[in-house]
């Protein structure tokens, strides 16, 4: 009963509690209303945003949980799509391989960046959000198979989520691989994308197993 009451109020969250916008807003006007909270959102956390090209020569964001300079709490901006991308811990396991499959699991939170409000998570649950990802080349693809975000959202893993998945290592227990990542409405669930929200993540991911990693 609690599991589907949770279920119920996420779903109310996701679709209309709190993300209200005018009908007669342009498209241009609501995704510059979303610029302003994410710039908000950056402001208001201390980040200090990074470029991609800074992040590569260590594939390191400073942040106050793992260092190594606790002091910045640095976020990649990925120019191209507008993602923001923490890596408070690569993980333990292996970069993922050309042409494999990953059956993993996600702890995560889902946080309204124009409030601080959650909107989902499934720290309460059972059972972490199963879902796997299939790199192709540098293409990544990726379908939940069960838990809160296929129950809220549809079974479409939020392009954000495999952003990650050049970098991480993921691996079990302490070497789980944990990212925060501020997604704009085009990067996140198909729920974002059409009401023209961003939202933040915090995810751990850990892997139910391999196949075909080289």
């Amino acid at each position: 009963m609690k599991k589907l009451l949770f279920l119920a109020i996420s779903l109310l969250v996701a679709s209309a509690g709190f993300i209200s916008c005018d009908d007669d807003d342009t498209y241009a006007e609501q995704k510059e209303r979303e610029a302003k909270r994410i710039r908000k959102w950056i402001e208001n956390h201390n980040i200090d945003v990074i470029s991609i090209s800074d992040f590569l020569k260590d594939t390191i964001t400073n942040n106050p949980d793992t260092g190594p300079d606790s002091t910045r709490n640095e976020y990649v901006l990925f120019a191209d799509n507008g993602v923001y991308m923490q890596i408070v811990n690569r993980g333990g396991g292996q970069v993922m391989g050309t042409d494999a499959i990953w059956y993993m699991n996600a702890e995560f939170v889902e946080v309204y960046v124009g409030t601080g409000d959650t909107m989902t998570m499934n720290h309460f649950q059972h059972e972490p959000d199963k879902f796997y990802v299939k790199r192709t080349g540098g293409n990544y693809t990726a379908s939940f198979l069960s838990g809160v975000m296929s129950n809220v959202y549809g079974n479409t893993v939020p392009s954000a989520w495999l952003m990650p998945f050049p970098y991480i290592k993921p691996g079990m227990l302490s070497s789980a691989s944990k990212v925060r990542l501020i997604v704009p409405h085009n990067q996140g669930t198909q729920t974002a994308a059409s009401n023209v929200y961003p939202t933040f993540y915090e995810i751990t991911f850990t892997p139910q197993k391999f196949n075909g990693n080289d």
